[in-house]
């Protein structure tokens, strides 16, 4: 498995541990999942914005074909 440095100023790293902790995970696993999430979050906005073009362009695509 690769892996990947993160730098973060000390008010952000201690933000970090201070929110794992609060969840019972460790900054690593909290790190993770949160980059994972904001990926997910980006590819869903795109399928959705997708979806909404197919949707309004539906007229336009049948008369045009």
């Amino acid at each position: 498995m690769s892996g990947l440095n993160l730098r973060f100023t000390d008010e952000e790293l201690a933000a970090l541990r201070e929110r794992a902790q609060a969840e019972g995970r460790s900054m690593q696993a909290f790190a993770h999942d949160a980059v994972l999430s904001a990926i997910n979050e980006h590819s869903r906005l795109f399928n959705e914005a997708a979806e909404h073009v197919l949707r309004a362009s539906t007229e336009l695509n049948r008369r045009l074909a």
